[in-house]
C-alpha cells in the first residue's frame, strides 16, 4: 500500500478534525463514521472490539501498516474517519492495490 497517498488522506482528515484516534475515543463517537483504520499489529482484543464497532457504524474496515506514523499519535491502533470523501479516497487507494 502506498503510504504517501494514504498518509496524505489521513493527514487531511486529521487537520480537518475528522479523524478520531484510539479505541476508547472511537467508542465515544456519536456521529457518522465512514471508515475504520486498524493497525495490523493490534491486539486480538482490539481486533474484536473493532469488529463490533464496524457493525455499529456500518462502515468499511481497512487494515494498515504502522497506523501510528500515519496519525502522528504514538501507540495508536484504531482510527475512525468521519469525512466521507476522504474515506472513499482511502478505499479507492487500497482497492487499487497501492
Amino acid at each position: 500500500m502506498d503510504g504517501s497517498k494514504l498518509g496524505a488522506y489521513v493527514g487531511f482528515a486529521r487537520r480537518a478534525g475528522k479523524l478520531t484516534v484510539g479505541v476508547n475515543a472511537v467508542k465515544a463517537i456519536r456521529g457518522k463514521v465512514y471508515l475504520l483504520l486498524l493497525d495490523r499489529d493490534a491486539s486480538e482484543n482490539t481486533k474484536k472490539e473493532t469488529e463490533s464497532l464496524k457493525s455499529r457504524f456500518s462502515c468499511p474496515l481497512v487494515v494498515v501498516e504502522n497506523l501510528e506514523s500515519l496519525t502522528g499519535k504514538p501507540m495508536s491502533k484504531l482510527a475512525a474517519m468521519q469525512e466521507e470523501h476522504l474515506a472513499k479516497a482511502v478505499i479507492e487507494t487500497v482497492g487499487a492495490g497501492l
